[in-house]
């Protein structure tokens, strides 16, 4: 990690990915999150996967780098403490991270009378106040009826197992509280701020364009298999049955392909036979079917080690196909040979591979990439260390079963 944001403090209370991962980002750049959960865990703390021994993998791989307070907040006593936590004063802390539902004595009007400049960001699943999930706000927005090959319509929906909307909103959340607290630094203003996982979904629909695709062109895109829609680009198999991805969006990286497979008169006549000029990235797409048949016979007669020496050679553009399985045992990009990457042990669970923030600011030390934390691991030292309670009140409220701490779940 590295400390870019130290000193910040967020309180973040949340379940399921993409509020925990916003909190993990800023924590994995420096800043102090602590994350509440009820005594014994919530809804999530149990999520596949899991290990042999039914601990979540899932859980402690969204909450690195966390401070962890365990409290019973169904218990007005439990409420109050957190409303203290959240509430915190100083210029650094005030600022509070959820997709619970912000009613009550969790609501934005009532937490804020206790501090008026409260930065609360509440995430919710639409802007109808319904809840919802990636799957759920992923087929609202049409993805999966193109996610295959055939007509939009005539091909079953296909999902995609990864849920790119959470992981997205996790990003907007933490950019979200970064930019609020820089208005709160320059007016003394804070706010409520507001972010439905379906709107995230929406509006990458129309930056990328297929909004503006259907109501100007009036087409509705059909599904293109592993073609790049507007370019050229295919999978192919090699002889030995390993895979790989090529494309040629740029000019340089469409010449390395035609150059290297050997197949420049093929391409040409392609061309001139339907029309087109494959310097032009559209006519490229408009002809992928063609070009995928003139450079197949290139991939399936060479082994992969050869094709991935003669593409890389040519300054190609590729990839290769390959499962979790084969990134984690044989990738060196997933290992700790990459800067990304450091053997963590994490308690209760064991060592593994963890990955930091992408991230690299050049002015700061990069250091331990820190576990997640066991639940209530933290709860007596916030109580004492950022609360400030004596231990006689810190023992009242364990004795009460208002908190606990990681030995007693």
């Amino acid at each position: 990690m590295q400390n870019i944001l130290s000193g910040l403090r967020i309180v973040e209370g949340s379940a399921f990915v993409a509020a925990p991962s916003g909190g993990m980002t800023l924590g994995q750049l420096g800043a102090d999150v602590i994350r509440f959960d009820p005594i014994g865990g919530g809804i999530d703390y149990n999520r596949w996967p899991v290990t042999n021994d039914q601990k979540s993998l899932y859980w402690h791989s969204l909450n690195k780098g966390k401070r962890s307070i365990a409290v019973d907040f169904r218990r007005p006593e439990g409420q109050e403490l957190l409303t203290r936590l959240i509430t915190l004063p100083g210029d650094d802390a005030g600022l509070f991270l959820t997709n619970f539902p912000a009613k009550g004595w969790l609501s934005y009007d009532q937490l804020a009378k206790q501090r008026e400049d409260l930065i609360y960001l509440n995430l919710i699943g639409d802007r109808h106040g319904r809840g919802a999930l990636d799957y759920t706000v992923n087929c609202k927005v049409g993805f999966p009826a193109i996610t295959g090959i055939g007509k939009s319509g005539e091909i079953p929906p296909l999902n995609n197992p990864l849920p790119a909307w959470d992981v997205i909103t996790g990003q907007q959340i933490a950019l979200g509280l970064l930019a609020a607290e820089r208005h709160r630094t320059r007016t003394g203003q804070g706010q409520l701020v507001r972010i439905t996982l379906a709107d995230v979904a929406l509006a990458t629909l129309g930056n990328l364009g297929y909004i503006a695709e259907m109501m100007i062109n009036g087409e509705e895109r059909d599904g293109i298999g592993n073609n790049l829609f507007g370019t050229y680009g295919h999978d192919f198999q090699c002889q030995d049955g390993e895979r790989v991805m090529v494309v040629g969006v740029s000019p340089n990286q469409w010449r390395a392909l035609v150059n290297v497979t050997g197949t420049e008169a093929q391409v040409a006549e392609l061309q001139q036979r339907m029309g087109l000029d494959f310097i032009k990235e559209g006519d490229r797409y408009k002809g992928s079917d063609g070009i995928t048949e003139i450079f197949r016979p290139w991939f399936s007669e060479r082994r992969f080690e050869q094709v991935a020496s003669e593409l890389d050679n040519a300054g190609a553009c590729w990839g290769k196909y390959q499962s979790i399985r084969e990134v984690v045992e044989n990738d060196i990009d997933c290992s700790a040979d990459n800067p990304l990457f450091q053997m963590v042990d994490q308690p209760g669970i064991g060592e593994y591979l963890m990955p930091d923030h992408p991230l690299r600011f050049t002015g700061l030390e990069q250091e331990a990439v820190r576990p997640a934390p066991r639940l209530g691991q933290h709860t007596e030292e916030i109580l004492a260390d950022t609360l400030g309670l004596s231990s006689g009140e810190i023992a009242k409220l364990f004795d009460a079963k208002i908190v606990a701490g990681s030995d007693q779940q």
